[in-house]
């Protein structure tokens, strides 16, 4: 389990830092064990085998993100609060083993860590007002579940994820902000709501990273000629089971030796 608390820092000083690189990743099941719509089954628990559902459905390309949250929010009798988001974080917030880490690593040497993710802008909010990560600058998430009186800077959500094809035009305008080439860029997903992401980045020549990879992924891919440069931790077979505690045996610091060499060759 990776649990610290990180003084919370205001998004507002992004604009304060030059980034010679950036890795754009995917966050549910990707960079943390937990899915997008956790909070909401854990709150109304009733609700788990119909999110488990739409979960399935839009990260296996079969349904779009914006027909997900609607029945999502069909389901809801009332959005979640900021105390049951916090109630829920209190007692689930985890990420893979060395996942911190390896984001304070990027950040301490000019690479822009970015989470680019279809879960609630309203989970990192709290996140981050907690003290529950390092202050990543950039994070693109989608709106269903936000708190507008939140004390975090703007600047720091200034993207949203509202179909998974924004992923990629939310990493690209980044890149434009910051000046980063493309032979600098490193994406890191897990399921076929990376897929457009994956598909654009292999165009941009950037370096592709799948984490605890789906064979929603790996179909994606296939299906269009794109090739994965490194399947990291678990790559799944279909119908096969997660494997929840193997998962977190998994130090996402490995990483840091990839991208070290990767800025090594392309600066």
């Amino acid at each position: 389990m990776e649990r610290r608390h990180h003084p919370a820092v205001d998004g507002s000083c992004m604009n304060s830092h030059r980034y010679k690189a950036i890795v754009s990743s995917d966050w549910s099941e990707c960079l943390s064990p937990n899915g997008p719509f956790d909070p909401i089954s854990v709150t109304y628990p009733e609700l788990g085998p119909e999110l488990s559902r739409v979960f399935r459905a839009y990260t296996g390309n079969e349904m779009s993100l914006t027909l997900a949250v609607e029945q999502i929010g069909k389901m809801l009798r009332r959005p979640l609060s900021r105390e049951q988001m916090d109630a829920y974080l209190d007692a689930y917030f985890r990420t893979y083993t060395g996942v911190p880490n390896l984001i304070e690593w990027c950040l301490a040497r000019q690479v822009l860590f970015m989470i680019n993710t279809t879960g609630a802008k309203g989970y990192f909010q709290r996140v981050f007002a907690k003290g529950l990560m390092p202050p990543v600058p950039v994070v693109s998430a989608n709106p269903m579940i936000a708190f507008p009186d939140d004390a975090e800077g703007s600047e720091r959500y200034a993207h949203e994820v509202l179909e998974i094809d924004d992923k990629p035009k939310n990493t690209n305008a980044v890149m434009k902000a910051y000046g980063i080439r493309s032979s600098n860029l490193i994406v890191i997903g897990d399921s076929g709501g990376d897929g457009p992401h994956f598909q654009w980045a292999a165009k941009m020549g950037g370096f592709l990273v799948g984490s605890m990879t789906k064979p929603s992924l790996t179909h994606f891919c296939s299906l269009r000629g794109i090739e994965i440069d490194r399947f990291f931790g678990l790559a799944y077979r279909p119908h096969q089971k997660r494997n929840r505690k193997k998962e977190m045996t998994v130090d996402f610091m490995e990483l840091a030796d990839l991208i070290s060499d990767l800025l090594n060759t392309n600066v």
